[in-house]
């Protein structure tokens, strides 16, 4: 069966000293590293959208789809000329109602407050042809969401979304990878078309759309495999 390997970044760049999530980060030369190694392989970096022929199996080509999550500056500051670049595109999970502000689930967590992009940024990462995709309005654990907050973290920020960019918004991302039934189903119900997870794996045709595995940028063994045929 063939596989469509699905990689997840957050952040672009150095991280912050009292970052105490260090991980999180790929610095701006191995980003760059990473997107040359994908053109050398012969792969053509892709959103998710563009991925839905491949993972539907109507269409067919070496493809790697290439997401952020969460909106930070730094995918449109570090990582879009480096896309660009190399001519593949990408995903950007948004948190609709926190543009222009900083990562505040998570911020006394990590130790450091990041900011993220506001709707002009935003704007200009959808005009050079990247897509826009859902991470919820505020970033909370899904599972632990009454059925009107569920409602309104799912379709709202797909509407949200959708009223800036005026275009459809089909692509979500669970905060955390924190998913269950019920949530699954309200993407669903919400009119996505597909959406990804944190659990580790290289998605391949047939798969559930809406439980989507994706991969850590440690990918070079990964691609490697892939592009000998053997993955």
């Amino acid at each position: 069966m063939r596989s469509i390997p699905i990689f997840m970044y957050h952040n672009i760049g150095q991280p912050a000293s009292e970052d105490r999530k260090p991980r999180l980060y790929v610095q701006t030369k191995a980003f760059a590293w990473q997107m040359a190694l994908l053109r050398l392989l012969g792969y053509r970096g892709i959103s998710m959208n563009e991925a839905m022929p491949y993972l539907r199996d109507d269409a067919k080509g070496k493809v790697a789809v290439i997401t952020f999550d969460d909106g930070y500056a730094d995918t449109l500051d570090a990582a879009l000329p480096i896309l660009q670049r190399y001519g593949h595109t990408a995903t950007c999970y948004m948190v609709s109602q926190r543009m222009g502000q900083h990562n505040n689930w998570d911020a006394d967590l990590i130790g450091a407050r990041k900011p993220l992009m506001n709707e002009e940024q935003l704007l200009k990462w959808s005009a050079a042809g990247m897509e826009v995709g859902a991470h919820t309005q505020t970033h909370p654990h899904l599972p632990d969401c009454d059925a009107d907050s569920l409602q309104r973290e799912i379709a709202g920020s797909k509407a949200d979304l959708e009223s800036l960019l005026q275009k459809p918004v089909t692509q979500f991302c669970y905060p955390y990878g924190s998913l269950d039934a019920r949530v699954v189903e309200a993407v669903r119900k919400a009119g996505y078309e597909a959406a990804t997870t944190t659990a580790r794996g290289i998605a391949s045709i047939g798969d559930n759309p809406y439980l989507l595995p994706r991969e850590r940028p440690r990918f070079s063994r990964i691609l490697f495999k892939l592009g000998l045929g053997i993955g």
